[in-house]
């Protein structure tokens, strides 16, 4: 059975098929082209490990990290990479074309919260009945909202038809 491929850079003796390095020393002095095994031998005598940095170049670029601590601050900086990131989210704003003025207003102060927040807004207007027949009035709505938050947004996705429901959905600038 093959032995388990380990995340990061290959490390001391775990660098194989390399006759040569580009070596730079844990002061960061470029120590020029170096057989592995001296490499190897030098890292071992300074009681740090071999770390491959750039494996890909043509020699492969080694440095002499304590590699516990390379892991270490490697992690730290991944989690907080993943602390600072942000997931964006679709909230829904459920509309009805005969809406009045005032409950339009209320949605629209939602709406607006929303993108402070950086959320994507997805625009639901629910036809029932005979308000199918006119669905000129529901475009016009939608039409509306998209002017309206045409500074702070942009439509990602025009206003469609999906059986009952006619759709937009708008992104924060």
């Amino acid at each position: 059975m093959p032995a388990p491929q380990k995340d990061g850079p290959r490390a001391n003796r775990d660098i194989r098929g390399v006759r040569e390095v580009q070596l730079i020393d844990d002061t960061g002095l470029n120590r020029g082209v170096v057989a592995f095994f001296d490499a190897l031998q030098m890292a071992e005598e300074a009681g740090l490990d071999l770390v491959e940095i750039a494996p890909n170049s043509t020699p492969p670029v080694c440095k002499f990290l304590d590699y516990g601590r390379f892991r270490f601050n490697e992690q730290k900086k991944q989690n907080e990479a993943r602390k600072r990131q942000k997931t964006v989210e679709v909230k829904e704003i459920k509309l009805r074309p005969g809406i009045d003025k005032h409950d339009y207003d209320v949605k629209m102060k939602a709406v607006h919260r929303f993108f402070e927040e950086g959320d994507k807004v997805k625009v639901t207007l629910r036809f029932r009945g005979r308000e199918m027949a006119h669905q000129d009035i529901g475009l016009r709505l939608l039409e509306r909202v998209k002017s309206e938050t045409a500074e702070i947004a942009k439509v990602e996705s025009e206003p469609m038809l999906e059986g009952r429901q006619m759709i937009m959905i708008l992104a924060p600038r």
